[in-house]
């Protein structure tokens, strides 16, 4: 199994939008139970992935910018 296969069945998408050429998708990740957002810029296909407090998610999914300082490493 490769490591983006893993990763794969690890996390579950749980909502994806789309607003402004930005792809916003969360996450739920089973294996510690953390949320993240992946913000893909369509035009020059990047993609930015941070975690959320779960209590936090769906705020985060709606208002990913006002979140990205949040993010622990």
């Amino acid at each position: 199994m490769t490591i983006a296969a893993l990763t794969e069945t690890r996390r579950r998408e749980l909502a994806r939008r789309m607003s402004g050429g930005l792809e916003i998708t969360l996450f739920w990740d089973k294996s510690d139970n953390s949320t993240s957002i992946d913000l893909r810029h369509e035009t020059v296909d990047e993609t930015i992935s941070f975690r959320v407090p779960p209590a936090r998610a769906l705020d985060a999914f709606h208002h990913p910018f006002a979140h990205l300082k949040w993010s622990p490493q």
